[in-house]
């Protein structure tokens, strides 16, 4: 009986999400209303919602954009609200089980 001498083939391990990833980095995701005045309509404020994954309470990659905005676009930034899942998130409930009832 002749012998099988291949290498056994493993399974991949599976991938891990980038966005665990970030996550474990110190990231959460991040969302950001912009208030902007429109270019040609200074008295009109425009919304702009901006979501991605950053780090609180600095902001690096909003501020990356915030600086990319008045670099290159037009119209003028009003108000930033910003909220993050680090800064706030919702509390956990834990519903207990009664042990035992006394007369």
């Amino acid at each position: 009986m002749p012998i099988d001498l291949k290498p056994a083939v493993r399974p991949a391990a599976p991938a891990v999400d980038a966005d665990f990833l970030r996550m474990i980095e110190g990231y959460s995701l991040t969302t950001a209303e912009i208030l902007y005045r429109m270019p040609d309509h200074p008295l009109l404020l425009q919304s702009y919602i901006w979501q991605d994954y950053d780090q609180a309470p600095h902001f690096p990659v909003l501020q990356r954009f915030l600086s990319f905005w008045q670099r290159s676009l037009e119209g003028r930034l009003h108000m930033v609200r910003v909220t993050s899942s680090r800064l706030l998130r919702p509390c956990e409930v834990a519903v207990a089980q009664p042990v035992g009832l006394l007369h």
